[in-house]
């Protein structure tokens, strides 16, 4: 892997891609790249260990104009036609890391289906020892090992048809002429080098620090070179596969306060500091010089403290949801609500929570419609939950003697245990009264129009709308769905026709249901249609799931499903709120 970077002592970076060009021509064929996950021109996730029930995953090296790609479409296009069905998968990369659009453009003009996977980072190609455009690989998505390598002429037809009869490969690296890739950030790394203290542990600090410490939600601690230098290796695989940070959002459409995703340069410096051994420079430890606010809660110390009733929760079973409504004792008068946060007493048994405001004199609890136009939100518990907190002098009103209606969702794990969760307010000053509210829809689908998803389903869609009766701001945009949720994307249907994609959640994840921040708010015009588009995996490759063979229905646990999803937004016009208490 990453030949290049193995002798420090090489520090011209024209040496250095000799020596990386030679050494992947010899071993790309034997050497392990890892396993990897891309998006492809199409938004599209693809993780190549999804493919395992595959003999093998063909990829053509893709250019936007590239003369050699051309050249090579029509003998790939023709192999595509012959080894789709023996359980050959055929795609093409492109290791230049061009936009989208253009990558677009391109697959229309070759007339063609298949999906080109973009290495924006550059880092898979690196991996994979590319080097030219128009040669094809063959990926064995088992062992994460390239088997072939060369033209897409015979040699690769010969290779096919060997992985397809389970036979070894005759010539596993074949000569190929093509336009050279260029690696520009592998280069100035190799040249400058990749300092732990002033590039490494900035990038750990700033991005995994906070959950990856002595008690954080994450199982181990960044909190020292040592640790970061003993985790490199896992570091690596979840990059290359984007599990962490828990990047499911699309970096390409929109741009979110809380996107989790790291930039192709703070990638860039993590891979090459770990192909480079890992090493330390410098006398000081700025991961080991890291402090933490000794209170629990995220905000100091809360105004107001909702205490849940404990729950006992056995070892083992299934348990039907908790409904409890909590008073709000401690409250002696009307408070605008600026801030919330909820905090499980055990987060491995606790999987989400359900919030109804109830108002003095209200005696239904209405969990998925809105307590009041000026009532205040008091935030759920989902996975990977942050603090709520409302936007500048937007809030609003929690009334003395109201209670809190709450709806608990609890999964065994094998030993008993008590949930004793907390809620946490924070509350504007007695003047200052916040003069803007915020709304919020759910494009959800219930049982009377849900469509049971069909046994071993890789892939079936479901969309459900909202409209927007004035003209408003996007603020958020939360999913939700079970096990076999893949992936969910919104996209505003304006009132001239025109259609723009607002968030593409390209690979969900039930564990962590965040809701996606706005970086600003997004205007749309009264009448705008937002439409929610989801897909389930019930395939026998996710392994998440937990009956492939079940035709899956709508229902509350977790082995059924659901699809909500909601969206937040603020009326330009915030006349019909009060304000004042």
């Amino acid at each position: 892997m990453l030949s290049w970077f193995k002798n420090r002592s090489m520090q011209s970076a024209v040496a250095g891609a000799v020596v990386f060009a030679l050494g992947s021509s010899v071993s790309a064929a034997s050497e392990r790249v890892g396993d990897f996950a891309l998006l492809d021109h199409e938004g599209i996730f693809h993780h190549m260990a999804w493919y395992d029930d595959h003999k093998a995953i063909a990829l053509l090296v893709q250019a936007n104009g590239s003369a050699t790609t051309e050249a090579s479409l029509a003998a790939f296009r023709d192999m595509h036609a012959t080894y789709d069905a023996q359980g050959v998968e055929f795609m093409l990369i492109n290791p230049l890391g061009e936009s989208r659009a253009s990558v677009q453009q391109s697959v229309a003009a070759y007339g063609i289906e298949l999906p080109v996977l973009i290495d924006d980072a550059q880092l898979i190609s690196e991996s994979m020892g590319i080097d030219k455009v128009g040669e094809v690989f063959l990926f064995d998505p088992r062992s994460f090992t390239v088997v072939y390598r060369g033209p897409a002429d015979k040699p690769f037809a010969d290779a096919l048809a060997a992985v397809v009869a389970g036979n070894a490969i005759a010539n596993a690296v074949v000569e190929t002429q093509g336009t050279p890739v260029t690696y520009p950030a592998r280069d100035k790394n190799l040249q400058a080098g990749v300092s732990y203290a002033n590039d490494v542990a900035p990038i750990l600090a700033e991005n995994c620090a906070t959950c990856h410490r002595d008690g954080g939600i994450a199982p181990f601690a960044l909190d020292s070179y040592a640790m970061a230098q003993g985790w490199s290796p896992m570091i690596r695989e979840v990059l290359m596969t984007k599990r962490m940070p828990p990047a499911q959002l699309d970096p390409h459409v929109g741009e979110f306060s809380n996107d989790y995703n790291l930039s192709n340069e703070e990638q860039q410096k993590l891979l090459h500091w770990i192909a480079d051994g890992s090493q330390k420079d410098g006398d000081t430890d700025p991961l080991a010089a890291l402090t933490w606010p000794e209170t629990k809660w995220a905000l100091g110390e809360p105004d107001l403290v909702i205490k849940v009733p404990p729950q006992n929760i056995p070892a083992t079973g299934v348990l039907d949801y908790i409904s409890v409504v909590v008073p709000i004792e401690g409250l002696d008068r009307d408070r605008w609500v600026r801030a919330s946060q909820y905090i499980p007493g055990d987060r491995t048994v606790l999987h989400h929570t359900l919030n109804a405001l109830m108002e003095p004199g209200q005696t239904r609890a209405n969990f998925l419609g809105s307590s009041g136009p000026n009532a205040a939100t008091i935030t759920a518990y989902i996975p990977g939950a942050e603090p709520h907190i409302e936007p500048p002098n937007t809030g609003g009103l929690l009334k003395a003697g109201s209670n809190l209606a709450l709806q608990l969702h609890y999964t065994t794990t094998g030993r008993e245990t008590v949930d004793a969760s907390e809620i946490g307010l924070w509350f504007y000053d007695d003047d200052e009264i916040p003069q803007e509210r915020m709304s919020g829809e759910c494009a959800c689908v219930f049982t009377p129009t849900w469509t049971t998803i069909p046994p071993y389903d890789p892939n079936f869609e479901m969309s459900a709308s909202i409209d927007i009766p004035r003209d408003a701001y996007l603020m958020s945009f939360l999913p939700h769905m079970h096990f076999r949720g893949k992936r969910m994307s919104w996209a505003a249907h304006y009132p001239d026709g025109s259609v723009e994609q607002l968030i593409n959640l390209a690979n969900y994840n039930y564990n962590w249901q965040l809701d996606y921040k706005l970086a600003e708010p997004k205007f749309v015009p009264a009448g705008t249609k937002i439409v929610a588009t989801g897909a389930f995996d019930n395939s026998t490759q996710n392994k998440n799931n937990p009956d492939p063979a079940r035709a899956v229905p709508w229902g509350l646990q977790s082995w059924d499903e659901m699809f909500f999803g909601a969206v937040s937004y603020k009326f330009v016009d915030q006349s019909q709120f009060v304000t004042s208490n």
